[in-house]
């Protein structure tokens, strides 16, 4: 690789899946609301995939299946975004509500970039417009002045802003929304008679939430009527859990150039693990105690990612069990010291029973409990 070649660590989706949206469109004769890219059927073809691939300039592009969630809450998305009001995911962390909010924005607008993260330190300047200083001064408030938010630029170019933990924001710049959602019109006042922005066809909010922020700061009624919400639930299919860490590990790997296979194996205790841990009760009938941490199906993903870059960098490119518990451990003793009792009794029942019945990689898996520090 040449020293000035530049590679983005991780490429926002329009630029991931360049040429399966660009065959998207050039096939695509469905209606579509306006400035949409894509239909909502071809946006639905893009997530959900496709059993066939698309024939385009002589190449076959196949459309994978990137959300491996419910399918019907993805149409109800594409739906809700085609009408007048916004969209809000909520649920646990690690839900795949992000990746989702990506997908919608990429597939409909061309762009999944144009996203407000909400903290406590964002204010309304940061959600609507503010101003370059030196223009100001220099010029006066004038457009060119003007510094445009994530919401402006939505609203001014007709594609969807983003607006990431929303329940993270105060109260006071949450309700900051209601009247640009309401009417669709975002007033400058600096700018006299010119400073009435009136959004364009396609323009819309997907906003995300985590369940576990209720309360942090809870969005007034009047926002929620703005929005159509929808909850992503956590997988509740190990087999399913296991589609996911396989297919995304192995993307982070093709994308950090890692040659090395995903252990499906691994990646089914692993699945099975954090599956059981969330439920409160394993496949052989134990009841467990669940972890306050959160067990969801992207920490999974990072637990194996982990393990495997130990195994390319420091090992011989197989997975070792020792180092994905000390990862397991890493990613359960975040919030509770009383989840590594829970993980511990976790690994001296159904660990110890599994590794009894079925041997093998389970019986491997309760022998590393002594990285259970």
């Amino acid at each position: 690789m040449g020293m000035n070649q530049k590679t983005d660590i991780r490429p926002p989706v329009e630029v991931r899946y360049r040429r399966e949206l660009e065959a998207l469109k050039a096939l695509d004769g469905e209606r579509k609301p306006l400035n949409w890219q894509l239909s909502p059927k071809a946006v639905r073809t893009f997530i959900l995939g496709s059993r066939q691939p698309l024939i385009w300039e002589g190449e076959e592009i196949p459309i994978r299946k990137k959300y491996l969630g419910n399918d019907a809450l993805v149409e109800r998305c594409i739906i809700t975004l085609a009408g007048n009001r916004g969209l809000m995911l909520v649920g646990e962390p690690g839900t795949a509500k992000t990746m989702l909010s990506e997908l919608l924005s990429a597939a409909i607008s061309g762009v999944s970039t144009n996203t407000i993260q909400g903290t406590a330190g964002t204010t309304e300047d940061m959600i609507k417009y503010s101003w370059n200083y030196a223009l100001l001064l220099a010029k006066g408030p004038t457009r060119e002045a003007l510094v445009p938010s994530p919401l402006y630029t939505g609203m001014e170019k007709g594609i969807i802003t983003r607006f990431e933990e929303i329940t993270r924001t105060p109260a006071e710049i949450q309700d900051s929304l209601i009247s640009v959602l309401s009417d669709k019109v975002l007033n400058v006042p600096e700018l006299g008679e010119e400073g009435l922005l009136f959004a364009k066809e396609g323009f819309n909010v997907i906003g995300t939430a985590n369940t576990r922020d209720k309360g942090v700061n809870e969005m007034s009624s009047a926002l929620k009527r703005r929005f159509n919400f929808e909850t992503v639930m956590p997988v509740k299919d190990v087999a399913l859990e296991k589609q996911i860490i396989v297919s995304e590990v192995e993307a982070l790997a093709k994308e950090a150039r890692i040659a090395m296979p995903v252990d499906e194996d691994v990646a089914e205790l692993l699945a099975s693990t954090y599956h059981e841990l969330r439920e409160g009760v394993s496949s052989m009938g134990h009841r467990i105690d669940r972890p306050f941490a959160v067990m969801s199906t992207a920490e999974a993903v990072s637990v194996y990612y982990q393990t495997m870059m130990s195994a390319y960098y420091y090992g011989d490119s197989h997975m070792d069990l020792g180092n994905l518990v000390q990862n397991l451990v890493g990613a359960v003793q975040k919030e509770n010291s009383e989840d590594m009792e829970k993980l511990r009794s976790y690994f001296q029942t159904v660990v110890r029973d599994k590794g009894g019945k079925e041997g093998g990689l389970w019986n491997s898996y309760y022998e590393a409990r002594k990285y259970l520090r």
